[in-house]
């Protein structure tokens, strides 16, 4: 299951989120965007987990809390072909 990850700041690192995600799930990739021209990140990331389950409970004990001072909004990504979007996953969420 992938799931979407936003609001985060944009000194957040693929490290800091693997601290946080380690002990809830295993991880199989992180995809943090980044700004084309800038290559800084854009405050969002795309995360790649092997066991649903375990993505549903990240999920469930990520959302809403704080990551550096900023509430993160926590969800499953759908894939690009359900919606419009310039990346492979959207932020919309699947129910």
């Amino acid at each position: 299951m992938t799931i979407y990850v936003s609001n985060l700041g944009y000194d957040v690192t693929e490290q800091d989120l693997k601290k946080l995600i380690r002990p809830l799930s295993e991880i199989s990739s992180i995809n943090v965007i980044t700004d084309y021209n800038t290559g800084s990140s854009r405050g969002f990331v795309f995360i790649e987990m092997p066991n649903d389950t375990e993505a549903q409970k990240t999920i469930s004990q990520l959302n809403g809390t704080e990551l550096k001072g900023r509430a993160m909004l926590v969800q499953v990504a759908r894939p690009k072909e359900e919606h419009k979007g310039s990346s492979q996953y959207s932020s919309q969420l699947v129910e």
